[in-house]
């Protein structure tokens, strides 16, 4: 952020044509180090994974705060106060993290910036799994995918010509107000079946691979990429299989990733509780060297720290998550820190590489697209933002060798319940919503109300024992069974009414158990004598039991949150 000319200027904007050169640099007074060039757009044009030159990005350095530089600038401490709130406001923020947690992006300005930043990501057409829309105005749901593919990278680190499974996979859910988020990390090596996945091909046909059934020691959830040619749709399908959460989008990168992002922000702070050496007896392992207590980590260096386990209590998957968690955390907030948003020199590095580092479906597959997104999802407070895991045990099958785990069936349930109904991980005050008015005002005698009851989702004879329920114990006289609704089941029970039968409708959610957000009014008005519609969905139980969902989240899930530091290891 800048001031010049008595306008505060967007740091995007802040990017010039140099007319001798005919590339782009910083504009004068934006920092007190040489200014930056950016080859301009139909000249030298930028390649992609060593196909492509890369455009020279600025070099760090002048002084943070978006180059106020050493002089006296007009508009002295009060202008400086101003055009800082104006960028946290105006700035769009790159948050990212450890294998595939790019979670939020944007940038702002210059036509240059837009195109530069635009060609440099990938994308992939899930087909019908996930969203089309880069927004929603209901929660959000983000499968972040790190493979560990080792293609293009020379060897390094080993099995060069692996395709890359789905080696850490997180999913974020932002709830519907926006008021909190969760991030789901789901062990690797955890026993699940993989649906049949259709898959696009090169020359546009489609594929579909066959799903695999679970067994007793297969498959395993980081199968669902890669194996067998399954591209990330498979995953969001696998996933929305396992939890009942559809799957809006997804995100995926690579090892360079961990080691470009977290050069771009000028390292991740993270502390250790004791002494760490990953190096196996046969030679295995991250090779990370580092001594208890607090490090900041960059480079290779942060690869080797979120790919650590063997020197872990347990050396295993589930270890290595925990330190991912505190790696996640301190990224998001390094991206919201004000010495980042006010540097237009570390915007840039940061937007280049983590644009350079994203694969996406096609619905999020531009910078436009990851800018809405990035808009919408930023409104999370990072002390609201509750890191936790799958819950899972151990493969009873396998007796004491523990290589692989299953869903934990007693406590897994009600962390899917608790993401389906936005339920959120902190203590966080409810924002009130349009929808929470729709329970309050009278409520119609029950012998006014008119109602058809379909079973949408719920057991079998539901639409039937319901309509039972609410004759013989309620007093509904004026209620039908519609039978099986049309089209797909729904997770959620609803309740479709016309403006002037709101009285009807309250009366019945209190009968039912409906929360607010169950309730849908429609926009014509219903003629006298017709019937509401109750659709019963997957999370009906049987007449009189409240489908509100979970007041609170399980109390007996570990969670991390995001604004706090702690030592992990």
């Amino acid at each position: 952020m800048d001031t010049q000319g008595g306008r505060n200027i967007d740091p995007a904007d802040q990017w010039v044509l140099d007319p001798e050169t005919g590339d782009y640099r910083l504009r004068e007074g934006t920092g007190d180090a040489p200014a930056a060039t950016v080859p301009a757009q139909g000249g030298r044009r930028a390649r992609r994974e060593g196909e492509r030159r890369s455009a020279p990005e600025p070099d760090e350095g002048g002084t943070e705060g978006g180059g106020t530089g050493g002089g006296t600038r007009r508009g002295g401490a009060g202008r400086s106060r101003k055009a800082k709130r104006s960028t946290k406001r105006k700035v769009l923020m790159w948050t990212a993290g450890t294998l595939g947690f790019v979670l939020v992006a944007g940038t702002t300005g210059a036509y240059l910036l837009y195109r530069h930043f635009n060609g440099n990501i990938s994308t992939v057409d899930v087909g019908s799994a996930g969203s089309k829309n880069a927004t929603s105005d209901d929660a959000v749901n983000i499968l972040v995918i790190g493979t560990d593919s080792r293609i293009g990278l020379g060897g390094k680190y080993g099995d060069a010509g692996s395709v890359g499974h789905a080696d850490t996979t997180i999913l974020f859910h932002v709830a519907k107000d926006r008021s909190n988020a969760t991030a789901m990390s789901i062990p690797r090596d955890m026993i699940t079946g993989i649906p049949a996945c259709p898959t696009k091909q090169k020359d546009g046909s489609i594929k579909t691979i066959k799903g695999t059934p679970k067994a007793t020691y297969s498959p395993r959830f980081n199968e669902s990429l890669g194996q067998a040619g399954r591209d990330p749709g498979c995953t969001m399908r696998t996933v929305t299989a396992l939890t009942g959460l559809p799957v809006d989008h997804f995100i995926l990168v690579n090892f360079e990733a961990v080691k470009t992002l977290s050069t771009a922000v000028g390292g991740v702070p993270i502390c250790l509780t004791h002494d760490i050496d990953d190096t196996d007896e046969r030679g295995q392992g991250s090779h990370l060297r580092l001594p208890a207590g607090p490090h900041t980590v960059q480079g290779e260096q942060a690869l080797q720290f979120v790919r650590t386990r063997h020197s872990l209590k347990n050396g295993s998957d589930l270890d290595r998550i925990d330190l991912q968690k505190q790696f996640l955390g301190s990224m998001i907030r390094q991206m919201k820190s004000g010495n980042t948003l006010t540097d237009p020199r570390k915007l840039f590095k940061l937007a280049n590489a983590a644009t350079k580092s994203l694969t996406v479906d096609t619905g999020i597959g531009g910078v436009d697209k990851l800018t809405a997104l990035a808009k919408d999802l930023n409104r999370v407070d990072p002390e609201h933002i509750t890191f936790t895991t799958l819950p899972v045990v151990d493969n009873p099958a396998e007796g004491k060798s523990h290589r692989t785990v299953v869903v934990d069936g007693s406590r897994a349930p009600a962390l899917f319940s608790a993401l389906k109904n936005d339920v959120s991980l902190t203590e966080v005050a409810k924002k009130p919503t349009a929808s929470d008015a729709k329970l309050k005002g009278p409520k119609a005698d029950p012998s006014q109300v008119r109602v058809t009851v379909y079973n949408g989702g719920g057991p079998q004879g539901s639409a039937q024992t319901t309509l039972e329920w609410l004759q013989n114990t309620k007093g509904v006289a004026h209620s039908t069974n519609g039978g099986n609704a049309p089209g797909v089941r729904q997770d959620r029970t609803t309740l479709a009414y016309g403006p002037d039968q709101a009285d009807q409708a309250r009366a019945l959610a209190a009968m039912m158990g409906l929360s607010a957000s169950a309730l849908h009014p429609g926009k014509d008005g219903s003629r006298a004598g017709t019937d509401m519609t109750l659709t019963l969905g997957r999370d009906f139980k049987g007449p009189g039991v409240p489908v509100t969902g979970p007041a609170k989240p399980p109390a007996d899930v570990p969670q991390s949150q995001a604004d706090k530091n702690v030592c992990v290891g």
